[in-house]
């Protein structure tokens, strides 16, 4: 019988983890008892996706506030610390900023405008238009920033993140001064120690930092990269791609994920005979077309992957195909045409007109977004996502 469906994704509920737990067990029991319930029969090429948040969790890689803050103290030589362009979240970067603030006498915020670096807006673009302020040169201190926009609320959270984060710095014991500033070496005129907290352009940041004459720069991605007195750590990423657990506490980012993932792989493969791949999942690196937020805190959509699951898609566009050499084609002469032209096409389709338009990305961080908004942030207790056919095309 001819197939009718292509990838299918389903959402695995599994138990509630906590530090210690066997995580290789609970995600292979999961998937294949999923499979005895769903009737469902594996396959090479299968894929098993395992959010980061239970890695982490199972790993007991938290850290608080106190531990944080004695991170910072230890690494910057100064009583003010210059904090660059941290993301507006309550819960990616508040819980961290205590920690900070907690380690010095005074913090110099700077953010980026008229928004941070995942496209949480501070203030709408139109209104800058308005206003005749240039962010690209304009440097506007707190009084300033408060004259042209007054107080801003994020559109979601309801939430005037200066307000927020200023009494934040304040509540901790830190004196706080904030400006606005899309240059880095802004900060510099306020202090020459500096933490900068942006994501997927740190290395920029700290590149132009340190040519500016900063005495001190270093990164979210600096702090927590080894345990300090007690606290869990990631050497890759320090306090990068971590989340508020509670008041007072984060989870960072898992750390050694790959034997994890390989031995998953193991597990399922002694199991079902099959050679199924796995990866871990985190911020899936798509954007929100209403709120402008780029779903990507994270430093990586996945910090670990089966060596299945490396490289690009190579595929072609059937549209390009049914429109151009095959124009002449229908029905089951078109479709035969397109199959063999699927089952003949090159290794490597990089640069032919045949592949454009097709999406020119990591097949994880493709895998990680369609994770991603299968598992959702919420309540549905799908830690793990189990993918079938992704790899198969339609001449399979």
């Amino acid at each position: 019988m001819e197939r009718t469906v292509g990838t299918v994704v389903r959402g695995v509920r599994a138990p509630i983890i906590r530090q210690g737990d066997d995580l290789v067990k609970i995600v292979t029991d999961s998937v294949l008892g999923c499979a005895k319930t769903e009737n469902i029969t594996f396959h090479d090429k299968d894929v098993i996706a395992v959010t980061e948040a239970v890695v982490a969790r199972a790993q007991g890689n938290y850290a608080s506030v106190e531990q944080i803050s004695a991170d910072v103290r230890a690494k910057f030589p100064g009583d003010t610390v210059g904090v660059l362009f941290p993301i507006l979240s309550r819960n990616r970067f508040a819980i961290c900023l205590k920690g900070i603030a907690g380690g010095a006498k005074k913090i110099v915020l700077q953010l980026s405008y008229p928004a941070d670096e995942v496209g949480n807006h501070l203030v709408d673009l139109d209104l800058l238009d308005e206003k005749g302020v240039d962010p690209w040169t304009d440097v506007l201190d707190e009084k300033r920033y408060r004259e042209l926009f007054g107080y801003q609320l994020h559109p979601f959270t309801g939430v005037d993140y200066v307000e927020y984060y200023k009494d934040l710095i304040t509540s901790c014991g830190a004196e706080a001064e904030v400006i606005f500033s899309n240059n880095p070496a802004t900060i510099l005129n306020y202090t020459p120690d500096v933490l900068t907290c942006d994501i997927h352009t740190r290395r920029r940041s700290k590149r132009i930092l340190k040519k500016a004459g900063a005495r001190t720069v270093f990164g979210l991605d600096d702090i927590l990269t080894e345990s300090v007195n007690g606290s869990g750590f990631n050497s890759f990423c320090g306090l990068l791609g971590s989340n508020k657990a509670t008041e007072t506490t984060v989870k960072l980012f898992p750390k050694d994920c790959q034997a994890f993932v390989d031995a998953v792989q193991s597990a399922m493969e002694q199991a079902t005979g099959k050679k199924i791949e796995v990866m871990v999942y985190g911020d899936g690196a798509f954007k929100d077309p209403v709120g402008k937020i780029w779903e990507l805190a994270d430093p990586v959509v996945s910090p670990a992957y089966t060596a299945g699951l490396s490289g690009t898609p190579n595929e072609l566009k059937l549209k390009y195909l049914a429109d151009n050499q095959f124009a002449s084609l229908k029905g089951d002469e078109l479709k035969a045409a397109i199959t063999q032209a699927i089952r003949e096409k090159d290794g490597d389709l990089k640069g032919s007109m045949a592949s454009q338009g097709t999406t020119p990305r990591q097949l994880t961080d493709l895998l990680g977004s369609l994770c991603d908004l299968t598992s959702g942030s919420g309540d549905k207790g799908t830690p793990i996502v189990f993918i079938q056919g992704y790899f198969d095309n339609f001449a399979v």
